[in-house]
């Protein structure tokens, strides 16, 4: 074959030969990055000699303008890997600042924590040769050895031994050493030309002293598995079961079988708790204030056993503990204005059966979830108002702010719950620690409610470990204005709680005082557990002892005569305090009304509504006072409802008087079943329909008969338990008032309607009035835990 002639070529030739053979040889560099570029590498982290304990990247804005770096990242790969680990990016970066990555930590435990980092991963680089690349993305690389080249790669390091770079690779390292970029504000992209080997100096945004920072929060440096790892963004933790190691951080507070710490450099994620309890089982051997590592193996106990409806606690168990030192305490989060504001509505919405296995965890917006962010932690509740009374287990229910972002406030510093509102806000103060001061509803305190959150008896308790003084209160007992004129008459409903004659004299005569001058006398009195003669101890039923000393007290104390009608119930049939026996049953002023004559009815007796054929008295009953269908299943080891036939001024009144099944049994709000199942509630539908069936059959009888369905019905206001007796037309006079006085009982901070006042349309139409008078509920010392009601009622 021939050769082709030789053509001398010019200088401009030669030029352009030159360039096309670079281009062949290897693709071009990117453009020099405009703004964020990598100013530092270090993969020696916590091995032995190391300089600091942990990897890091650091960034730097080369720019004029802020950059965000939401949706970026920092991937390696080794040095001729292909596989890069990615960890994101949040937040924005000033002109000017730095930007701190801070990824795995050796296991020496040697070298200084950096700084706080901006970010934070899990990456374990290479101390000596290995590639970082900036991108703008988080999804992995996928490039082979042209990653430097790579759509979306904003600045690229290859260093030591690296395959890929740009143009030349920065220097190999060493445990001591980092890739630091020479000129912080240069780049031109030579990896070689641009950085140099030294002494490693990180900075992340803070020490920048630029304004933008990161999302990722800050570590302590500490070298292993941190608090948050362990709790987790869930109700269980994602290590349950394992054992772990080296967890370090503060001790909080201590008890007589463990010990709470918590890491003082919270990252950025509100749903992962920063505190911990360690289970020792005996006294723990650390104090407030100790700096310690602990081993040992995680798991989640559930307070009151596994049958439970409460939710469990994350602890570590069997541990091994080093104190470290000492240190300052972690700072409380602020549960309120200026920290984290609780939900004021929701508790959950979206669990489908428990908590801990279904729904999504939704901190900022349902209630259970909020707190389970906190489980563990130092908390600091502001300006705390007391929304009910310091119970006799010395909790106090709390809310912050002075009440400004709670719910429905009642009108003497309480919270209204409502059907769609459980009051979430609310957080239980517990003596578990340190004492509690007796206050009732309404009080404010002198400074925060300071302590670390637990959880027991289906309830978060804030157990307090700074002294909390109660500021001064101004609860005083209500007395209501009703009293009953011509063609009137008042009844009331009263709950005496197992009230018999074991019980001091000063107890009937602090609800004899009540009967008298904060009811002002009423003429029926419809009660509630009454007890037999010998109280709570077993082997009889009779109970005329108890009404006739509370009549004595009653007259003691001034007022009008009273004369009583009761059942004694079959012994240990209508549960309530074993031995006690309690029922309801009727006080009634001689001076204002008569009961109608009849035959007294026994505990199995049922009392039968017919016709008597009298215009003026249509209705007969076949017993009075009599039992309303004793023997039917709904009033199964719950009180029989008692009514009687009274004459207001000549004309028929007829009282059915109530204690429902209680609502023992039911799922606490804040436990592990949402939504919290209320099995109690079957047996309360059965009972009311049974007395809606009962007055259905007087008012059939009599359109227009008087007939008040009174008691503690224990369901609300707005439930299907008075939804039933409702539709039966009866109108339910609690529901009526404001929301400011609608309670007569309050639970865990919760104040709520149990006792009711139920009237027929004849009465509805004539005219009424009713009042919920405060005497009781609100105070941490009670006569008895319920409020009573009173209305006065004009005769059809």
């Amino acid at each position: 074959m021939g050769r082709s002639p030789r053509v001398p070529l010019s200088v401009a030739g030669c030029l352009a030969l030159a360039a096309s053979l670079t281009l062949l040889a290897a693709p071009a560099s990117p453009a020099a990055s405009p703004d964020i570029v990598i100013s530092e590498v270090y993969g020696g982290g916590g091995n032995s000699g190391a300089a600091y304990t942990n990897d890091f990247i650091e960034l730097h804005n080369r720019g004029s303008a802020a950059v965000d770096v939401s949706g970026w990242s920092v991937q390696y790969a080794s040095r001729s890997g292909t596989s890069y680990q990615v960890t994101e990016l949040s937040g924005s970066i000033e002109p000017g600042d730095h930007y701190l990555v801070q990824l795995h930590a050796g296991t020496s435990g040697d070298g200084a924590a950096p700084p706080a980092p901006d970010a934070t991963g899990s990456t374990n680089m290479s101390l000596s040769s290995g590639k970082v690349a900036l991108v703008t993305g988080n999804a992995a690389l996928g490039c082979g050895g042209d990653c430097d080249s790579a759509s979306g790669v904003r600045d690229f390091v290859g260093y030591g031994d690296a395959n890929d770079y740009e143009t030349a690779a920065a220097p190999k390292l060493s445990n001591s050493t980092s890739a630091q970029r020479a000129e912080s504000a240069a780049d031109s992209d030579d990896n070689s030309a641009d950085f140099t080997e030294a002494a490693p100096a990180p900075e992340n945004s803070a020490s920048s002293g630029g304004g933008g920072g990161g999302g990722g929060g800050g570590e302590c440096g500490y070298p292993s598995t941190l608090i948050r790892d362990v709790q987790g963004s869930a109700h269980l933790s994602p290590l349950n079961g394992s054992t772990v190691d080296d967890v370090r951080g503060v001790v909080t507070a201590v008890k007589s079988n463990g010990f709470w710490f918590q890491d003082p450099c919270p990252d950025a994620d509100p749903a992962t708790s920063e505190g911990l309890f360690v289970y020792t089982s005996s006294a723990p051997g650390v104090q407030e204030g100790d700096e310690v590592s602990v081993d040992g193996t995680v798991s989640e106990y559930r307070p009151g056993g596994s049958s439970t409806a409460n939710l469990t606690l994350t602890q570590l168990s069997g541990p091994s503990v080093t104190v470290l030192g000492t240190a300052a305490l972690p700072a409380a989060t602020v549960v309120g204005s200026g920290g984290r504001v609780p939900p004021s509505a929701v508790i959950d919405d979206d669990a489908t059966g428990s908590v801990e296995t279904s729904g999504s965890f939704d901190a900022g917006t349902d209630g259970i979830d909020f707190y389970e962010s906190l489980e563990s932690m130092r908390i600091e509740v502001p300006d705390p108002l007391a929304v009910g009374p310091t119970s006799t287990y010395g909790e106090i229910p709390v809310v912050g702010d002075g009440g400004a972002n709670a719910g429905v406030a009642t009108g003497r510093g309480g919270l209204l719950l409502r059907e769609d509102d459980a009051n979430p806000e609310r957080v239980i103060v517990d003596d578990g620690l340190l004492p509690t001061p007796a206050v009732d509803t309404g009080t404010g305190f002198t400074g925060p409610a300071t302590g670390v959150l637990d959880y027991s008896f289906g309830n978060f308790k804030l157990l307090l470990t700074e002294t909390l003084t109660a500021g001064p209160g101004s609860a005083t007992a209500e007395t209501t204005t009703l009293a009953s004129g011509t063609g009137e008459v008042t009844v009331a409903s009263f709950n005496v709680e197992n009230l018999s004659p074991k019980a001091p004299r000063s107890t009937f005569d602090a609800l004899a005082d009540q009967i008298v001058t904060n009811l002002g006398a009423p003429d029926i009195v419809a009660v509630q557990e009454a007890q037999d003669d010998n109280g709570p101890e077993s082997g009889q039923s009779t109970g005329d002892q108890t009404w006739l000393e509370l009549i004595d007290a009653v007259t003691a104390a001034g007022g009008p005569s009273y004369d009583y009608r009761q059942i004694d119930p079959q012994n240990g049939a209508d549960g309530g305090q074993p031995g006690g026996n309690i029922r309801v049953g009727f006080l009634f002023r001689t001076d204002q009304v008569s009961f109608a004559a009849g035959t007294h009815g026994d505990a199995t007796a049922a009392v039968q509504v017919s016709a008597s054929g009298d215009a003026d008295d249509p209705v007969s009953l076949s017993l009075n006072p009599g039992r309303i269908d004793p023997g039917n299943a709904a009033w199964d080891n719950s009180r029989k409802p008692l009514v009687g036939k009274f004459l207001v001024e000549g004309e028929p009144l007829y009282v059915i008087a109530n204690h429902f099944n209680s609502k023992g049994g039911d799922d606490p709000l804040f436990g592990r079943h949402q939504p919290p199942a209320r099995d109690s509630e079957t047996q309360r539908h059965a009972q009311a329909g049974v007395v809606a069936d009962f007055a259905g059959d007087i008012l059939a009888i009599d359109p227009n008969a008087a007939v008040v369905v009174a008691g503690d019905l224990n369901d609300f206001e707005f439930s299907t338990t008075i939804d039933i007796l409702e539709d039966a037309g009866l109108t339910n006079l609690p529901a009526l008032l404001p929301d400011s006085d609608r309670y007569t009982y309050l639970y865990e901070g919760n104040s709520q309607v149990l006792d009711h006042l139920m009237i027929s349309p004849s009465l509805a139409n004539a005219g009424f009035a009713v009042d919920a008078v405060h005497a009781n509920a609100e105070f941490s010392v009670q006569t008895t835990d319920h409020d009573p009601l009173i209305a006065r009622l004009t005769l059809p």
